[in-house]
């Protein structure tokens, strides 16, 4: 059985159909892209996913339980988390209190192990724990709202676009790090532009074209096929 299983999902804005029946599963473990062309579907595709857009038709399956209909925090506490694009930290607000935000469906107990992982797999926001959100880095945002996203000690970690924006060498840092997370046994569904890059560190991924799934492999042979080279991964 999959984690996650999405099942002929369609997703409307108003008269734009923006999904088009996609259906596709993340097995526990797992590292699992989604590349595609902006407009494509990725961002809504996740959107759907956790709550934040309604389904028009179709089914999402998680962890053995139909979690379609389901509010965001309900899906939250059954261990489904976004880390969403644009990082969306708050920036009035300090580092620390950031990540216990992101705590906010976790018993009392479990906040301070969330703050202790989170010093621990981005040792910088330990450094700037006191720090507004809104005075770090780029970088340092975007590894703010991954560790976000974690204080809830999630099964299933979601990342839009983590990589926007940022220099290479932090590009790299965030990748090595989201390998680091799936190896402590987090598993992942990751949409990011930066497609070599994605397939290089994915189990598998699924290639998204006009809200329809066409084409899905392992990871190094979607960085291998011709088509998607020519297409997503500047024809190298």
């Amino acid at each position: 059985m999959a984690l996650l299983e999405v099942k002929n999902l369609h997703t409307s804005y108003g008269a734009i159909k923006a999904i088009r029946g996609i259906s596709f599963s993340v097995e526990e473990g797992e590292i699992v892209t989604l590349i595609g062309a902006n407009g494509a579907g990725k961002t809504t595709t996740l959107n759907s996913i956790v709550g934040l857009v309604r389904p028009s038709a179709g089914e999402i399956w998680f962890n053995g339980e139909n979690v379609t209909n389901l509010d965001p925090a309900d899906k939250v506490k059954r261990g489904m988390v976004l880390a969403p694009e644009g990082r969306q930290v708050f920036p009035d607000l300090s580092v620390e209190t950031n990540l216990k935000l992101g705590a906010y469906t976790s018993p009392k107990n479990k906040v301070f192990e969330g703050l202790e992982q989170a010093y621990s797999l981005f040792p910088v926001l330990s450094e700037r724990r006191t720090q507004l959100a809104g005075t770090l880095s780029g970088g340092e945002q975007q590894m703010l709202a991954v560790a976000r996203a974690l204080m809830t000690f999630p099964k299933l970690l979601m990342l839009d676009e983590p990589s926007l924006g940022l220099a290479p060498i932090i590009v790299a840092n965030i990748f090595d790090l989201i390998k680091k997370i799936n190896s402590m046994g987090t598993t992942i569904l990751l949409v990011e532009q930066n497609a070599r890059m994605a397939l290089s560190i994915s189990h598998r991924g699924y290639v998204i074209e006009t809200g329809r799934i066409v084409l899905t492999d392992t990871g190094e042979n979607l960085a291998n096929n011709e088509k998607v080279k020519e297409a997503y991964l500047g024809g190298l």
